[in-house]
């Protein structure tokens, strides 16, 4: 008989089988068989987060920017209904995580006998935050059920999926499976004949845009194909770095600025790609797309959202971009060359109105774009900065580069930084991470500064401070006659946290100061806090308050409802 293990290691093996070297979460008695395992064999870092909120999030960011499978190590109970926002928040961005937390003993589940750590309904509660739940019932499944939880994980349209596993299941003696392989993934074909619809459609056209989503990060090189033929190119925040952004065929993430919504109308066709035209990105539904609007997407359930559209394609965006491009190459298709000329003209016209309503801080975006070289993760929390600049500039120019919170949660960058920064060291990218965090929302998950420094991230955290919640001041003025409340914040000290916990800080208070800063915070390796002094340096030219009323407005929305989530 072949040597028993604990069910921990058998998870721990299964893991390693699916690729993972890097996990995140916080050690509890009801996961320390998993944990336990994860240090005697040696082969998954184990990142350990201060809370499971920001190890969710780390965990989140790790995936998007390796294109990985995130894991998340909870306990149970309490821990378990911590990470509830991250998961939202990984369903949201449709991030392929797999959360693992513990649960009590068998005997006492589901009996409401209020046994310390027991959350009724704990499985309830993770389904409707998770692409699905799953709970390990015998030492004997617990294999099947991860490898049927990774495999959900991993097929599109991807999220997190939250696998329980009771204690005495974890520590039950069994022998070591072997198979540990995990299970094929599945990758939805398109058929021939709504490609050559497709095709056909396309044909007809000669000012076609392609609108790329997060569904399509993995579409590279077929976007390249399209963008030889003159397709131009516009993306969502998720969709940021498909193609270099100073590519001249890109206009970004420029999609709700007044220029562009014209320049729709001067197209003859969009081709939506791994989108979920966001409300947000869309003035809530109402942005006037070009048409024939046609939508390519791996869920046969988005046809029709949000927008009615004029054909739809279900299959992976990779396969069918490639198959378009096959058949429009093979009919000597181009595209009206003065579409691009067009787009660029849009976009240096909505680049200037972002600029200048930025004020004294188009010169902050200008020395990190300098600094910051090519290869970087632009990791941003919800904030003021964000909302008006962050989300279209830094230009970035890689697809899995860009990481935001796409819920519109607060306080979620700081750890999601720490997550791409491990992936960084994981993958030996030579990315570095630089995060962009406004000082009301940087508050919420500060224990994780102590995770950056103990796993010696290398990330610059560029601190917006104007020591308040500077979107709901803004939306307070406009809104509320100026009746502000609730809105200002006792600050940290930062100079001297930070110097608490060993972890480099300097501080601007005049811009003048900023390219020497700069270049000292990104020469150095680790972690570095840089502080903009907001109220030393002053305001925004244009006051951002909160999501256009009417389309005469020429800022974006934020990424969030306005309430507790701005910042």
């Amino acid at each position: 008989m072949r040597d028993t293990v604990t069910v921990g290691a058998v998870v721990s093996a299964f893991l390693e089988q699916c690729g993972v070297e890097a996990a995140f979460g916080v050690i509890s008695i009801h996961n320390m068989p998993i944990l336990d395992a994860f240090a005697q064999r040696g082969r998954i870092r184990f990142v350990m987060a201060r809370g499971e909120a920001g190890a969710g999030n780390m965990a989140d960011a790790f995936a998007r920017s390796t294109a990985r499978l995130g894991v998340c190590i909870t306990s149970t109970g309490p821990a378990a209904g911590n990470i509830a926002g991250s998961l939202v928040e990984a369903c949201t961005a449709g991030t392929p995580l797999l959360h693992i937390t513990g649960q009590i003993e068998t005997p006492y589940l589901d009996k409401r006998l209020s046994y310390i750590h027991e959350a009724p309904d704990q499985l309830a509660m993770l389904d409707a935050v998770s692409k699905a739940a799953f709970r390990v019932r015998s030492a004997e499944t617990a294999l099947s059920t991860l490898k049927q939880a990774v495999q959900v994980a991993m097929t599109a349209p991807t999220g997190p999926v939250s696998v329980e596993i009771p204690i005495d299941i974890q520590q039950t003696l069994i022998p070591m499976p072997r198979d540990l392989a995990p299970l094929p993934v599945a990758v939805p074909m398109p058929g021939a004949e709504a490609l050559d619809a497709l095709a056909q459609r396309l044909s007809a056209t000669r000012r076609p845009l392609l609108w790329l989503g997060g569904g399509a990060r993995h579409a590279g090189a077929a976007v390249k194909r399209l963008k030889a033929l003159g397709f131009g190119i516009v993306t969502t925040v998720q969709g940021r770095g498909i193609v270099a952004e100073d590519d001249p065929a890109s206009l970004g993430a420029y999609n709700l600025h007044q220029p562009v919504e014209a320049f729709y109308q001067r197209c003859d066709a969009m081709l939506v790609v791994g989108s979920r035209l966001r409300s947000n990105e869309t003035l809530k539904y109402e942005l006037k797309l070009p048409r024939p609007l046609l939508r390519i997407d791996a869920d046969a359930a988005q046809q029709g959202r949000c927008y009615a559209d004029d054909g739809f394609v279900c299959g992976d965006a990779a396969l069918v971009l490639a198959g378009l491009a096959e058949r429009l190459e093979a009919h000597g298709w181009r595209a009206d060359p003065e579409l691009l000329l067009d787009l660029r003209r849009t976009h240096d016209e909505a680049v200037r109105t972002l600029h200048d309503g930025l004020g004294p801080y188009a010169e902050l975006v200008q020395q990190l774009q300098k600094a910051a070289g090519r290869r970087f993760n632009w990791v941003r929390d919800v904030t003021v900065s964000n909302s008006t600049w962050g989300n279209r500039e830094l230009r970035i120019f890689e697809a899995d580069a860009g990481i935001h919170a796409t819920g519109g949660g607060i306080g979620q960058g700081m750890p999601m930084a720490i997550g791409a920064a491990v992936g960084a060291q994981v993958t030996a990218s030579g990315r570095k991470t630089l995060c962009l965090a406004g000082d009301g929302g940087f508050v919420l998950n500060l224990g994780e500064l102590a995770t950056l420094v103990q796993e010696a991230c290398d990330c610059l955290i560029v601190l917006m401070n104007d020591r308040g919640y500077g979107v709901i001041r803004n939306i307070q003025d406009a809104q509320y006659g100026r009746r502000r409340c609730y809105v200002d914040l006792h600050t940290p000290d930062y100079a001297q946290l930070c110097a608490s916990l060993a972890l480099p800080h300097d501080r601007v208070g005049n811009l003048a100061e900023l390219p020497a800063k700069l270049d000292a915070a990104l020469g150095s390796s680790g972690p570095f806090v840089l502080e903009i002094d907001m109220l030393s340096i002053g305001s925004f030219k244009t006051a951002f308050a909160g999501p256009p009323v009417n389309r005469t407005d020429q800022v974006p929305p934020p990424d969030t409802a306005v309430g507790s989530s701005a910042a």
